[in-house]
């Protein structure tokens, strides 16, 4: 795949770029090892003051970069300036609380003088240099969960964004050098995905991260488990979104929508898989199909357009043949399933009802504005349709019955079960997946802490 802006709002080639050579590669990543020997040593205020400074330019920046966002990956602008704001706020957040998250920690000394110490503590301590191979659809947000906890634990960064977003790739690290981080801090790896496994076999490289397609998982994870190396990985999602009799419909069905459809529906976390409880479902798919149906899909620049064109070609294809296998195995297609005509990778909001186990889409992910409907009869049948899926990334559930909600949050098979609303990640809250959705976690502490060396420290009495 080549490294190029293409606009998927009309197919038009803007810019391209040439991957790195073997001896720019080699450059940059010696550079990464060195600094990573200073940074390493620097202090929390320090970090913090950097790491507010970057959050102070993107926000003069919000405007600019979210139409390169948008011009690159076709997401409403509108999101994409919401998506720069986001970044901020967590870049401020770990700026303000990474002395806490990773202070360190003292059991009571009656529960290690036994051991023969006077006292002992665990420090968490960077790993070192960290790649980061990032996906396109949230091209700011992927990268900034990352680069946020790690930089303010020590780490320094290596990133190989998706191919199709390189501008925005360059504007971060072009970001962080403009706040004062010293160029090995933080650097754009301009290199394909046929490059990655080279990188990762590195040995100055310490550790990974992905946030991606289940087969790029599996290939950066064998390797670094070859290399024994640390991963965390944040794969496909395919998220259950349970209405039950006792849920406020109409607002469910209004947040169903978004939830749906946010940024074009190219969302790891986007509710795809409705399933609703027959007292209450042909209230909430007639209310669910009226607002698809309603949305308004067009140039991603304008600022009323709700829905943008995918993200590539490929992309509108693959949801294409979901969609046509679903129909032509019996599906009922109640708004949208045509391709429009005319240039750019659209593709309507769809809903669909009637599936079947049988069906594609119901195993595998639908990376596009299409719903799935499923009828069912109790809550025993609801937590069955919700984990039948390889994926467990997250889960919506509405009801006001409280036994319901413990019964859902235990038996869920998800990273998390957000009540009465729909997904969204925080700064504040581990975010990651079950199952073949990944493993390893994101944001708040544990984001922080999981390229960092847990160190016990023990005192000789």
């Amino acid at each position: 795949m080549p490294i190029a802006t293409v606009n998927p709002a009309n197919g038009e080639t803007l810019k391209t770029y040439e991957a790195m050579d073997e001896e720019e590669l080699e450059r940059r990543i010696q550079l990464a090892e060195a600094t990573f020997r200073t940074y390493r040593t620097t202090a929390f205020a320090d970090r913090a003051r950097l790491l507010n400074r970057a959050a102070d330019l993107l926000d003069e920046d919000g405007a600019e970069i979210a139409r390169v966002m948008t011009t690159e990956m076709g997401k409403p602008v509108k999101q994409a300036r919401a998506e720069a704001a986001k970044c901020a706020k967590a870049m401020r957040w770990y700026a303000e609380h990474a002395p806490e998250l990773l202070a360190d920690e003292r059991p009571a000394e009656s529960d290690v003088k036994d051991s023969g110490a006077s006292h002992a503590l665990v420090r968490y301590r960077p790993l070192g240099p960290v790649l980061a191979v990032m996906p396109w659809n949230f091209p700011l947000w992927q990268v900034v969960r990352f680069a946020a906890p790690a930089l303010m634990a020590g780490n320094v960064g290596l990133l190989k964004h998706a191919s199709n977003v390189p501008q925005t790739a360059l504007y971060l690290e072009d970001l962080f050098h403009r706040a004062g981080f010293t160029e090995g801090c933080f650097q754009t790896l301009l290199i394909g995905s046929g490059a990655v496994d080279e990188v990762l076999r590195d040995e100055r490289i310490k550790a990974a991260t992905l946030t991606g397609s289940e087969p790029a998982g599996r290939a950066v994870a064998s390797t670094a488990g070859e290399m024994v190396k640390k991963t965390v990985l944040e794969l496909g999602g395919s998220d259950p979104f349970v209405v039950m009799p006792s849920a406020d419909v109409d607002r469910a069905a209004q947040v169903a929508v978004t939830a749906r459809v946010q940024n074009n529906g190219q969302s790891c976390i986007a509710a795809k898989r409705f399933i609703v409880h027959s007292d209450v479902y042909d209230r909430f798919a007639e209310r669910f199909t009226e607002g698809m149906r309603a949305l308004k899909v067009g140039d991603p620049l304008e600022e009323d357009t709700e829905v943008g064109p995918l993200a590539s070609e490929r992309g509108r294809a693959d949801l294409e043949e979901l969609v046509d296998d679903a129909r032509r195995s019996g599906a009922a297609v109640l708004c949208g399933g045509e391709r429009p005509d005319g240039p750019g990778w659209y593709y309507p909001p769809t809903v669909l009802a009637g599936i079947d186990r049988q069906m594609r889409i119901h195993r595998e992910e639908a990376f596009g504005p299409v719903a799935t409907l499923y009828r069912v009869a109790d809550l025993d049948e609801a937590v069955l349709v919700a984990n039948d899926s390889p994926f467990g990334l997250s889960s919506n559930v509405w009801t006001r019955e409280a036994a319901e909600v413990d019964r859902f949050v235990r038996d869920l098979e998800a990273g998390g079960v957000f009540v009465n609303g729909m997904t969204a990640s925080h700064p504040a809250l581990p975010f990651g997946g079950v199952k073949r959705s990944g493993y390893g976690r994101e944001l708040s502490g544990h984001g922080i802490r999981e390229f960092c060396n847990i160190t016990t420290v023990w005192h000789g009495a």
